[in-house]
């Protein structure tokens, strides 16, 4: 299903299940004789590692990478990259009293009214543990956007607010506020005594971004990444620049002023328009407190039965610090994005490889359209057998290429040739209709 692939100009398709054999990805498009940053890869899914601090799970894993096909002595090949984290200790007996519940918090309850069976081994896909397709993805575009940096960093611990930035200041909470440091230590041991968690506030900071990037309305850099951030698990909000705190604002305080040197202020966080401005994009997300606690919670089971559990095994007892290296690679692969996208309109050199990558993208989405089209033609043929209607339409057929003759034209594609495919995809439609 697509809703494994991340939507970039790159292929990457995670796939795998927190307890079962492995979690992997697919990545494709990706040009030869590029050396393949596998030090890079590992550094950063050592950062997403479980068992690396305090507060995190103490599920041990040691995380390496696995090349199975599209690399030869260090060197890509352009065939699709295929990696895959072999699970080395899962505990499935930890979830086997949770079978048939609906633990509080998790994905279990919705994603069985979805799909009518229930991954109880950890959630299956729904785990966090489907992060490492993303950090891996997201480590070998880091060069690829460079000279683009991003910084992701906690500044809300539950209650506790970062009130200083101390650059240097290195600790296991990559907390950067030496006078609050021991309260967030306090605050996360008390919640880990009581069986309990914490959310936080995670800031992202994308420096040395060029004004440009992004595309109108629908292609907004904003909502490109606020798509990709939101898509990681425990993610429940994200504001640009200013925020929420707009909302009590005049405009006069609100507009960043601008003089020769540039903008003044930015309170926008680097992006009007739905484009980048040049300045230091600036993000804040709320991360929820993590699902599995050790207390006792009332739900129900598959079967409707009212139920008291306590969740036991291995839990973070906050899922900020782990989330920092996943937020930092969505972030890197839609500025990757966006980069090769905006090479295009820039009109700079490119080689074959460029142009090809581009029509594979353009062929992409005609399949995809194709594929949403099949699924319509069927629900189609459905309504025609309940309602008794014939299957050939050919007034309908008629009009539908007479339609497109007359865009092809507008748009300087030749009419016979687009007549000649939608003779065929018309035809393919009357045989699922058939069918």
């Amino acid at each position: 299903m697509n809703g494994n692939k991340i939507r970039s100009w790159l292929g990457v398709r995670g796939f795998g299940e927190s307890h079962g054999t492995a979690i992997g990805v697919l990545l494709e498009d990706i040009k030869p004789g590029i050396k393949f940053p596998i030090e890079e890869i590992e550094l950063e899914l050592e950062r997403r590692r479980p068992g690396r601090q305090s507060f995190t799970s103490s599920r041990l894993e040691s995380d390496r990478i696995k090349i199975l096909s599209g690399v030869i002595d260090g060197i890509t090949t352009g065939m699709p990259i295929c990696m895959v984290v072999y699970n080395e200790d899962q505990r499935i007996e930890d979830y086997a009293a949770l079978k048939d519940i609906f633990r509080p918090g998790h994905a279990d309850w919705s994603w069985y009214h979805k799909f009518k069976i229930l991954d109880w081994r950890g959630g299956g896909r729904a785990s966090g543990r489907e992060t490492i397709a993303r950090v891996a993805a997201g480590a070998i575009v880091k060069q690829l956007i460079k000279p683009i940096q991003v910084e992701a960093y906690p500044v809300q611990i539950g209650k506790i607010r970062a009130g200083t930035f101390t650059e240097g200041f290195t600790n296991q909470l990559f907390w950067h506020d030496p006078y609050t440091y021991d309260a967030v230590l306090q605050e996360l041991s008390d919640a880990k005594e009581a069986g309990d968690s914490l959310g936080g506030v995670l800031e992202i900071r994308i420096s040395e971004i060029r004004a440009g990037l992004g595309d109108p309305v629908f292609g907004k850099l904003d909502a490109r990444l606020a798509e990709a951030l939101l898509s990681i698990g425990g993610i429940k909000g994200i504001e640009f620049g200013a925020g929420f705190a707009l909302a009590g604002w005049h405009g006069s305080q609100a507009n960043d002023a601008m003089d020769v040197d540039g903008f003044k202020t930015n309170h926008c966080g680097g992006i009007l328009g739905g484009i980048s401005t040049g300045s230091e994009v600036i993000m804040h997300l709320v991360i929820k407190p993590t699902s599995s606690i050790a207390q006792p919670q009332q739900t129900i089971d598959i079967h409707g039965n009212e139920r008291e559990i306590e969740i036991q095994g291995r839990h973070d007892t906050c899922l900020l610090f782990r989330t920092i290296p996943v937020a930092e690679a969505m972030v890197r692969l839609v500025m990757a994005d966006c980069i090769s996208y905006q090479k295009l309109l820039d009109g700079d050199k490119k080689d074959l490889n460029d142009y090809r990558e581009a029509l594979d993208r353009i062929d992409e989405d005609i399949l995809l359209a194709l594929r949403r089209r099949k699924e319509i033609v069927k629900l189609i043929a459905e309504y025609k057998a309940e309602h008794k209607l014939g299957i050939l339409d050919v007034r309908r057929e008629k009009e539908m290429i007479e339609e497109l003759s007359i865009k092809a034209e507008l748009w300087d594609i030749d009419n016979n040739f687009v007549k000649s495919i939608w003779r065929l995809i018309i035809a393919e439609s009357r045989n699922l209709q058939e069918e």
